[in-house]
């Protein structure tokens, strides 16, 4: 009579099946810093890594499942996504399989995957929470909001995180607080579009800086505009949409295409890759009486 198929070997071996597999796609990433990170070879020719473990633009290096060390070239990075895509020759290096990310759900078994020193390096954990689109701090639009618990080795940070077919669903990194996200494939294959083509991504220019503020209880010769928060205007960029508009130092921006501001996170939301052209209308509190000003937004220069 046949032994009984001990569930938790199979399972174990098929986790060690899916690691091998996907490591071969697995490059280490040499950024500058102290220590090596995770890249994904994302299709033929091009690494997508982490953009806030790369500490300089030139002389990365990446080395290759075997040992093997190459150099690359970046082809762009967009901190707002943390997302770095570069360049390489890849002889033969096998490219990633994915999925939508989409699909996951709270209690769903993943594993990160990362290269560290040739070899594969891997981490077991289940998805935690699966939200929809968000914002980083930075401003950008990630897709979905996947919160994996797991331990993430600092070697597998921009690595892949697969699911249980071994397909890659998103990109292992360090949020807020240390916890690990994934970055989706719907968002990098967004970007990684976008830093191909243009070398970073388009996002919304107004030309002006800001600074939050809580305005007190309106006078008799004042009207309240929005809910009573806003933004204050501090300075004005000279060749930026915000001064061709007329916009001055010491206007409070109180709504933004009727939309109240509350802070100046909400601006860098609204300062999207969509955003680029479009006309914004103001509503503002100048010298303590309300007015109205139509901005074109313009795309942010680079420096």
């Amino acid at each position: 009579m046949a032994e009984p198929i001990n569930p938790l070997v199979a399972f174990s071996e098929h986790a060690a099946q899916l690691v091998e597999r996907t490591g071969s796609g697995i490059v280490a990433v040499h950024g500058g810093g102290r220590r090596s990170s995770s890249g994904i070879h994302w299709h033929s020719g091009v690494i997508v890594t982490a953009e806030e473990v790369l500490e300089q633009d030139e002389g990365i290096k990446i080395t290759l499942p075997g040992g093997r060390l190459v150099e690359t070239s970046l082809a762009g990075r967009d901190p707002s996504t943390d997302v770095a895509v570069l360049r390489f020759q890849p002889d033969g290096l096998p490219a990633v399989a994915t999925a939508d990310a989409a699909e996951l759900r709270p209690g769903h078994v993943v594993l990160a995957v990362g290269n560290h020193e040739a070899g594969p390096v891997a981490s077991l954990g289940i998805v935690a929470t699966v939200g929809g689109p968000w914002h980083s701090l930075r401003g950008g639009t990630i897709d979905n909001l996947i919160r994996v618990d797991l331990v993430l080795s600092p070697a597998a940070e921009g690595g892949a995180l697969i699911d249980a077919q071994g397909r890659v669903v998103g990109m292992a990194v360090l949020g807020p607080r240390r916890r690990v996200l994934a970055i989706p494939t719907s968002t990098i294959d967004r970007v990684v579009d976008q830093l191909l083509a243009k070398g970073h991504v388009f996002r919304g220019y107004l030309g002006a800086g800001l600074q939050p503020l809580r305005r007190g209880r309106p006078t008799h010769d004042t009207q309240p505009v929005g809910n009573g928060r806003g933004v204050l205007v501090v300075s004005i960029d000279s060749d930026g949409p915000a001064a061709r508009a007329g916009l001055l130092v010491g206007d409070i921006v109180m709504t933004w295409n009727a939309k109240p501001i509350d802070r100046v996170r909400d601006v860098m939301h609204l300062l999207g890759p969509d955003s680029v052209g479009s006309a914004v209308d103001l509503q503002l509190i100048r010298g303590g009486a309300p007015t109205t000003l139509k901005i074109v937004l313009g795309e942010r220069p680079l420096a």
